[in-house]
């Protein structure tokens, strides 16, 4: 049994092969084109073009994707949604999307405001308004095929969520996606929201890219694959999990590249420097697993707090394009050739002075047709790899939490524009396959369970409150398609939170396991 992994880039789409030891069969990368499944489907053809293994013996296909942080940010193919909010009078200070750009505001056609929702302690606010529910729902019958509900303090309770949702689904059908807030993001009722509201628009576009997937893969002959999508904690999920919460796709292509680099490497805590075409992404590795991010993430100008790996992202890459001011200074990006590399670069007989043509030209590396960037001055090509060295190492900086040393992972096609040795690396490492870290990461990843919780001590023992959390967690990952006998606790969070009475704390516990077969 093999596993084919993918992952959508913006310059490139990796397709790797791995078989049942997880050794690498084969892997291409392939260029990323206007219509992403003729990029898919180009990459998949010529992966198992290089394996010669027959398609139906593909027993599991994992796909990495940006499609739904594109829909977002160029505001494309997302769905007419509704929006309850259960929490009135408390909830009525700040209406929904008060911070939203004007320009994705629209997405939202019907919105309402009820009473319900409860205290930080689990004390119901006010009655839930099921009449006013009911009303709401009756009067979206045919405008809206999404809704999205969100209440107040619904990570300590989420009663009113699920029997609105239930209300939900009676009046506008079953087949109506419905996402409330506790199932998505974490404290702070107006960034759950968003991202609660986000979840919903992009239905049209879940649906769109499973489906697409799927039958892509068919064409191709891999009709006995199970398939699954790249979450952003660096785990998999199923066709059905990801049309129900597509909004954890998004930022899946860094957590490919962790994952994968950390696989490669065999390190488990350092920080990764994934180059691509276009930029770069600096991530970190703790225990295995990418870095989350304690910050509210900002995704097309909206404010969120769902998951999302700690990743800093600067226009660099392998396509950046290369000049020199009139001042005489040299700067590298942010705007690049991106995919259209093989066509501009001087190395491939362009007329546009690229990273990647400096690198080719400083003997970093052997790539297309070197005698064409002899004419590139050393001097100037020595100072714009002092500008790509400062900006990568300006990044680590960045990400690291002290002032020690740390082991460096370089993965990424683009990967190939960097020195050997970089200010505050201890070590720098581009282990084999280093250009296809991403779809190997797809392709080698588990899958996880997450538990989030407030949780008052004073009522509920902290170690009997952390073993209920645990369980629950495993199960989670069980649930969602882990081999119950492989999983294991990663991670495990407990915060006190001072500005709570008594003794509230936020319980977080992440379990992971091997899929199953």
């Amino acid at each position: 049994m093999y596993k084919l992994g993918i992952d959508v880039g913006g310059t490139n789409t990796d397709a790797v092969l791995i078989d049942e030891n997880l050794r690498i069969v084969a892997e291409v990368k392939n260029p990323t084109s206007d219509d992403v499944y003729e990029g898919i489907i180009g990459a998949v053809r010529h992966v198992l073009e290089q394996s010669g293994i027959d398609p139906a013996k593909v027993g599991q296909a994992m796909l990495g994707t940006t499609q739904c942080t594109n829909a977002i940010v160029e505001r494309k193919n997302l769905a007419p949604i509704a929006l309850l909010r259960i929490g009135a009078p408390a909830a009525m200070g700040i209406p929904p999307m008060t911070d939203w750009p004007d320009d994705i505001k629209n997405v939202v056609v019907a919105q309402a405001i009820i009473s319900g929702g409860f205290e930080h302690n689990g004390k119901e606010l006010a009655p839930l308004d099921e009449a006013a529910a009911c009303s709401f729902f009756e009067s979206i019958k045919g405008k809206v095929e999404s809704v999205a509900i969100s209440c107040v303090f619904s990570t300590v309770r989420n009663d009113h969520e699920l029997r609105i949702a239930e209300l939900c689904r009676e009046i506008l059908g079953r087949d109506v996606h419905v996402s409330i807030s506790s199932e998505i993001g974490s404290m702070g009722l107006i960034e759950r929201e968003n991202a609660t509201i986000l979840n919903s628009a992009l239905c049209k576009v879940a649906r769109r890219f499973t489906e697409g997937f799927a039958r892509s893969l068919a064409d191709l002959g891999v009709i006995n694959a199970d398939i699954y999508l790249s979450q952003n904690d660096g785990t998999l999920m199923t066709m059905a999990h990801a049309r129900r919460y597509p909004i954890l796709t998004i930022a899946c292509g860094p957590t490919n590249s962790i994952r994968g680099a950390s696989y490669l490497s065999k390190h488990e805590n350092a920080i990764v420097i994934d180059v691509g075409g276009t930029t770069t992404d600096i991530g970190v590795i703790q225990n295995g697993f990418p870095r989350e991010s304690s910050m509210a993430a900002t995704i097309g100008g909206i404010r969120t707090n769902f998951r999302m790996p700690d990743v800093l992202t600067i226009g660099l890459g392998g396509g950046s394009i290369v000049r020199q001011r009139s001042n005489g200074t040299i700067t590298v990006g942010p705007d690049s050739v991106g995919y259209r590399i093989t066509e501009k670069a001087l190395i491939f007989g362009g007329d546009t002075i690229t990273a990647t043509d400096i690198a080719v030209r400083l003997g970093m590396y052997e790539l297309g047709d070197r005698s064409k960037v002899a004419g590139i001055d050393e001097a100037f090509a020595l100072k714009a790899m002092a500008v790509i060295r400062e900006q990568v190492e300006n990044a680590l900086d960045t990400m690291k939490v002290s002032n020690s040393d740390v082991d460096v992972i370089l993965v990424g096609g683009g990967s190939i524009i960097l020195p050997e040795k970089l200010a505050g690396a201890r070590s720098v490492t581009k282990p084999d396959y280093f250009g296809t870290a991403n779809a190997i990461g797809s392709a080698i990843s588990k899958v996880s369970g997450t538990y989030e919780k407030l949780i008052d001590y004073d009522r509920v023992p902290r170690d009997e409150a952390l073993a209920q959390a645990k369980a629950e967690a495993i199960e989670m990952a069980v649930q969602a398609g882990a081999i119950r006998e492989t999983v294991e606790i990663i991670e495990v969070e407990d915060v006190p939170l001072a500005y709570y009475p008594g003794n509230t704390n936020r319980v977080k516990i992440k379990a992971v396991g091997d899929l199953a077969s």
